[in-house]
């Protein structure tokens, strides 16, 4: 499985009005582990960075005025980006920047050109109904280093979001696991003979069974009907 983590800066919050890709980063995961692959552009945007934007990044036009066009690295952001799942936090919002600088080079839109968006940030809210789910409010939630991200940078944003995505899909605590240790757990594991435990089993009463119905009902409104039991088909009181 090879999954593309991607994050874009830009000059400003509208491609339709002419804002324009000012940095791309891509991190490459390859069965849930980082393959060391990455990419990472500055891009000379051809027109000047809003105020607010330059706050957020801190690349000034000064800075990107000597940087590659759009047009001349677009063939080695979509081959490095060729068939792979892409995972964005707010997808939308980079993919429709990156729409509209394929559409200023008649090239089709960026979806055609992987096998599939995922959008990290509504997986999140899924997860965390009613909760703040910005990069840097799963990287607290998920206790995630992101002490290093004084400025947003697509490259560094994009390497927070492989850790938080593998935090949010699995629970592991890093993208590293070490062999042995996973040998010694499965060991322990093994070593315990489940077949010699008498477990005692407490049952609900009918008023904890509909104070918990009560909560369940709570959750799958909180997530506008999101929650899996739903999609299992389970009934929800």
């Amino acid at each position: 499985m090879r999954q593309i983590f991607l994050d874009t800066e830009t000059t400003g919050l509208s491609p339709e009005s002419g804002d324009r890709i000012i940095e791309i980063g891509c991190v490459e995961m390859l069965n849930r582990r980082l393959s060391g692959r990455e990419l990472h552009f500055y891009l000379n945007p051809q027109r000047r960075s809003h105020e607010d934007a330059v706050k957020v990044h801190g690349l000034s036009d000064e800075f990107l005025a000597d940087k590659p066009l759009f047009a001349s690295v677009v063939d080695e952001l979509l081959a490095f980006v060729d068939g792979a799942e892409i995972i964005i936090h707010n997808a939308s919002f980079d993919v429709g920047f990156l729409n509209e600088e394929l559409r200023r080079l008649d090239r089709p839109k960026f979806p055609g050109f992987v096998a599939r968006i995922t959008d990290s940030l509504s997986m999140a809210r899924e997860m965390f109904p009613g909760k703040a789910n910005s990069l840097d409010a799963l990287c607290r939630r998920l206790e995630v280093d992101n002490s290093n991200r004084a400025l947003h940078g697509a490259l560094l944003d994009a390497g927070l979001l492989a850790e938080v995505y593998i935090r949010l899909t699995r629970g592991q605590n890093s993208l590293v696991i070490d062999a042995g240790e996973t040998s010694a757990a499965q060991a322990a594991l093994e070593a315990v003979d489940f077949s010699r435990l008498d477990l005692f089993v407490v049952r609900a009463d009918e008023a904890e069974a509909a104070a918990h119905a009560v909560v369940l009902a709570e959750l799958d409104k909180a997530s506008g009907g999101k929650t899996i039991w739903r999609r299992l088909g389970a009934p929800v009181a």
